[in-house]
């Protein structure tokens, strides 16, 4: 439930003009709207959302699946359409000012909405921060010219723009309030159909095609080389959809050594609660896997062009979110060539077996969590609204 013991209730007729671009943006931008509401009742809100904004009220002058572009083809192949939109956008809040523009994650597009409106006098703020701190850092003076105030979810990140002397609001994450502190591991087997004392490794070689080409065969290998040692060790793979899937099935049929696994569409967090150990590529799966207090390993993979690129310009010791968090190496990061069949195999069977260290990286995940925990819609509302009462520009 929402405390709104602290804020005020106000029967302003606030116009709030959100874009979100992708679907956990349209996620964050419903937590939000509920939250905002409450404080302005008479709010209307109007931009562009996904099917959760607009069962909360939110008007989409463009649906939201426009937006949802992956890959530098894709986004060629839509340029014209993408610029159409945008103009669309800002002839619409240029002709009837909203009080605030919100912009949710996707910078590419969101930004460049933010800085114009900003200049024609309209409030801006950017919710989710970009990965400026990690690399291409340069992006913060744009970013700085853009927002009237930036919500990160992390809170190295607003020590970043605090550095740099752009307004902040550290809000926390919402997977933080909606994950409990202890899951229900048996519970999950249960309802996946997994043995409850089986010990269980769930692999997630990543989302996209390419990860998975990667990634999946690798991961693969891994797994084997650790049923090898533990034979009664279950193997689980979520896939985010029936094309994941089929690429998947078609890497186990590929192995020289059947390798038995079972294989789910979807459910990719009720998998991790249901593991003991987590195999995963780097990304948000590793902050899930945090939030559900599992050991993990993180293992990735670049072309080698890629990776000698990206080695030059990020700027940070580590990759997975935990350790980024706790500013120390509570998870190993095996990327490139170390990330072998043997090094992951490893490194999972060490964490399948360690009870002490299982034990003290639950109790490192959980401070972690607590530190996340912050009641992210009501702490981005009360932040957007406190920039609203003060009027500044």
């Amino acid at each position: 439930m929402t405390d709104l013991s602290h804020a005020t209730i106000s029967e302003r007729k606030i116009t709030f003009g959100i874009i979100a671009g992708e679907a956990s943006g349209d996620i964050l931008g419903a937590g939000l709207i509920r939250s905002l509401r409450q404080r302005y009742p008479q709010a209307r809100f109007v931009g562009i959302g996904g099917e959760e904004m607009v069962a909360e009220g939110f008007h989409s002058l463009v649906p939201m699946e426009r937006l949802s572009v992956m890959g530098l083809v894709e986004v060629l192949g839509r340029i014209r359409e993408l610029f159409s939109i945008r103009a669309r956008l800002l002839d619409y809040f240029f002709a009837t000012p909203p009080d605030v523009v919100i912009g949710i994650d996707s910078p590419d597009f969101t930004l460049a909405i933010e800085r114009r409106c900003r200049e024609a006098g309209i409030l801006s703020v950017h919710y989710v921060s970009p990965s400026v701190w990690a690399w291409r850092q340069k992006r913060i003076f744009k970013i700085a010219k853009s927002v009237n105030l930036m919500l990160t979810l992390f809170p190295f990140e607003a020590r970043f723009y605090e550095e740099h002397q752009v307004p902040v609001a550290f809000v926390g994450h919402p997977l933080a309030d909606r994950i409990p502190m202890a899951p229900d591991t048996l519970k999950m087997r249960e309802s996946l159909g997994i043995d409850a004392d089986a010990p269980v490794l769930a692999v997630l070689p990543g989302s996209r095609a390419g990860e998975v080409e990667r990634l999946g065969t690798l991961f693969l290998e891994a797994s084997r080389w650790i049923q090898d040692r533990r034979p009664d060790l279950q193997l689980v793979i979520p896939c985010v959809n029936r094309d994941r899937e089929k690429q998947v099935r078609d890497l186990v049929d590929a192995l020289e050594v059947k390798l038995p696994v079972t294989i789910v569409r979807g459910r990719s967090r009720d998998v991790m609660a249901a593991s003991d150990v987590v195999l995963l590529a780097s990304g948000t799966a590793t902050l899930e896997a945090m939030l559900l207090k599992k050991p993990m390993v993180v293992g990735y993979r670049l072309s080698g062009f890629s990776y000698a690129l990206l080695s030059k310009l990020v700027k940070v010791p580590h990759v997975a979110l935990p350790n980024l968090l706790a500013k120390r190496q509570l998870v190993p990061e095996l990327l490139q060539d170390d990330a072998t069949a043997e090094s992951l195999g490893a490194a999972v069977l060490e964490r399948l077996e360690n009870k002490e260290e299982r034990a003290r990286l639950n109790e490192a995940f959980t401070e972690l969590h607590h530190s996340l925990k912050q009641g992210a819609d009501e702490k981005a509302a009360q932040a957007i609204s406190d920039l609203i009462e003060q009027g500044a520009h």
